[in-house]
């Protein structure tokens, strides 16, 4: 059976940043990646959009969405859906939530990704995790729509925040995206909106990578890695070999 994964972004641009390379990793790997995005990010992601005069709401919404599309596509991604729930707050009632849990079970996800569970600067990006770890839990309850196929146990990976230092945020997975590193840099050129992320990205990418190195052995014979994610699991993890 085909593997799966199921992103869930707060805003159109943050699967790029955060995750773009597992993403563009685990396709290439035969995995087939959903990404959700909540919003688009169109009133506080956008301020390059509204600086430009006669801007308006949904022409920003349609700027974003083009450019979380093209991202998408350089990073081969199977499937990416827009719920358009509004950014800045962020908010979603109990219809936005099935929604959600019915993307979870049709998904069947081997595992999931989404923000740090602490965000002071940025408040979407807790709440999507809040929101990611409520409809995980829902797509697990045999109560909810009886009959269809309920979720297992997927792990939730929480990616790297922006102001790292600041979110409580500990990372315990490192992943080589050497491989897919152009893919990631080509999606993350898709972000005009907010290119002045481009090249810190870049660097937090090599920065991980040295950390990857340092965990498995690269600077003590090891395979080299320039650049890498990282992730922080929220359960457990079980495996059969250490």
């Amino acid at each position: 059976m085909t593997k799966t994964a199921l992103v869930i972004s707060a805003h159109s641009a943050d699967f790029v940043w955060r995750c773009g390379g597992a993403i563009a990793l685990h396709q290439a790997k035969g995995h087939e990646v959903t990404v959700v995005c909540l919003s688009y990010g169109e009133r506080g992601e956008s301020a390059k959009l509204w600086k430009q005069t006669s801007m308006t709401l949904n022409a920003v919404k349609v700027a974003r969405r083009h450019e979380a599309e093209s991202a998408a596509q350089a990073l081969g991604v199977h499937d990416i859906q827009f719920f358009d729930l509004g950014d800045y707050p962020l908010d979603m009632d109990q219809d936005a939530k099935y929604r959600l849990v019915d993307v979870i079970r049709s998904v069947q996800p081997a595992f999931m990704l989404s923000h740090s569970k602490y965000d002071p600067y940025n408040t979407d990006h807790m709440y999507a995790t809040q929101v990611a770890l409520e409809t995980r839990m829902i797509a697990q309850a045999w109560g909810h729509n009886p009959g269809e196929k309920v979720l297992g146990a997927p792990q939730l990976y929480l990616f790297e925040p922006h102001q790292t230092e600041q979110m409580g945020w500990k990372p315990d997975t490192f992943l080589d995206i050497t491989p897919v590193w152009e893919r990631k840099r080509a999606a993350i050129e898709c972000m005009a909106g907010q290119e002045h992320l481009w090249d810190y990205y870049t660097r937090v990418a090599q920065n991980r990578a040295n950390h990857y190195k340092r965990n498995s052995g690269g600077q003590s014979g090891g395979r080299d890695c320039k650049y890498a994610e990282a992730f922080q699991s929220v359960f457990p993890r079980t495996v059969d070999e250490l």
